[in-house]
């Protein structure tokens, strides 16, 4: 099987984020021959690990000689990580983040490696804020990769969600909510741990009743986000003083955690799209990007609003986004 990946091999693409890193050998039609994986983040590793690790992930796949582009999105980029790719600043087309990719020293003679850029965008009088991105540009290209000059609304979903303005294939905006962060430190850290219990993690919204606490909660805090503090404490409040005689109140044991934990993460994707949907036009469609389970969660979020929504596969759009950009590197290689 090694001997045929490397074989077939044209270049490789690496996923580099703070925790782990994904990557996937591919050959010249974009198919995928291998995955590999490997928890060797940003965090964990100084600007000299980053080839070490590079070929303890890859490394089965190269071959004996030539040279393997190995094209490089994420946090590997930071300022912190392999070396610095300058953020690229928004408006900014997606299919030209080639243009800021820079490629580190390597010692290995195999290995030929750029790293993607990030955007940035800086306050001005049409209402942007400060703000970056580090890897979910990738994959807003990987959408325009398949879709040409692609305009709308894009959500993608995760500890720090994004939300993207796209016009003809170009970001002209986008806004970051700590959602997924603020949920895990309210689960783990506030007296709310008390009462989420077993049903902290909020994951699963198949046991009975979670699913309406989920939408109703979303709804209560879209609709009035001032009261958002005070209803995260109400969780709390029920735990202690709901006995669960009362039509609708709350279960015991195991699914009480699970119901309450299904409210509070209503709460902060609520309060969330009570932001972002500020930006939407009347009957415009969100475009989801990202894993399965958590898209489906804020598709259920956006369609209690009255939202539609569809969804891309985040893997398929940061493959898509990183070939667009490897197209790029060949084109401009092979141009006087």
């Amino acid at each position: 099987m090694t001997i045929s990946i490397q074989w077939h091999l044209a270049w490789v693409a690496v996923d580099w984020g703070s925790s782990n890193l994904r990557a996937w050998a591919l050959d010249a039609n974009g198919k995928v021959l291998a995955k590999a994986g490997s928890e060797r983040g940003m965090l964990s590793l100084s600007a000299s690990d980053y080839e070490a690790t590079l070929l303890t992930t890859i490394g089965a796949w190269l071959p004996a000689e030539g040279h393997v582009p190995v094209r490089i999105c994420g946090m590997a980029g930071a300022r912190q990580g392999w070396q610095e790719a300058a953020y690229l600043p928004v408006p900014t087309r997606l299919d030209d983040l080639a243009r800021g990719a820079v490629r580190p020293a390597v010692e290995d003679p195999r290995l030929e490696v750029a790293l993607l850029p990030g955007l940035c965008q800086h306050p001005d009088e049409v209402g942007r804020r400060f703000d970056v991105m580090r890897g979910e540009e990738t994959q807003l290209a990987g959408l325009t990769a398949r879709e040409g000059d692609i305009s709308g609304p894009v959500c993608l979903p995760g500890t720090h969600a994004k939300w993207a303005r796209l016009e003809a294939g170009t970001i002209t905006r986008f806004a970051t909510f700590l959602t997924g962060e603020l949920y895990s430190l309210l689960a783990g850290q506030s007296v709310l741990r008390h009462s989420l219990k077993d049903g902290q993690g909020g994951n699963d919204l198949s046991e009975p009743g979670c699913r309406e606490a989920f939408m109703a909660a979303v709804q209560e805090v879209a609709a009035a986000p001032e009261q958002f503090a005070s209803r995260l404490f109400g969780l709390r409040a029920a735990d202690l003083l709901d006995d669960g005689l009362l039509d609708g109140g709350l279960p015991t044991g195991q699914a009480r955690g699970a119901r309450l934990a299904a409210r509070l993460s209503g709460l902060v994707i609520g309060l969330e799209l009570a932001g972002a949907r500020v930006g939407l036009a009347e009957g415009e469609r969100v475009t989801l990007v990202g894993a399965e389970t958590l898209c489906a969660r804020y598709a259920l979020a956006l369609e209690s609003l009255g939202i539609e929504s569809r969804r891309l596969d985040g893997e398929a759009a940061v493959l898509d986004g990183l070939g667009l950009a490897h197209a790029a590197m060949i084109h401009d290689a092979h141009t006087p």
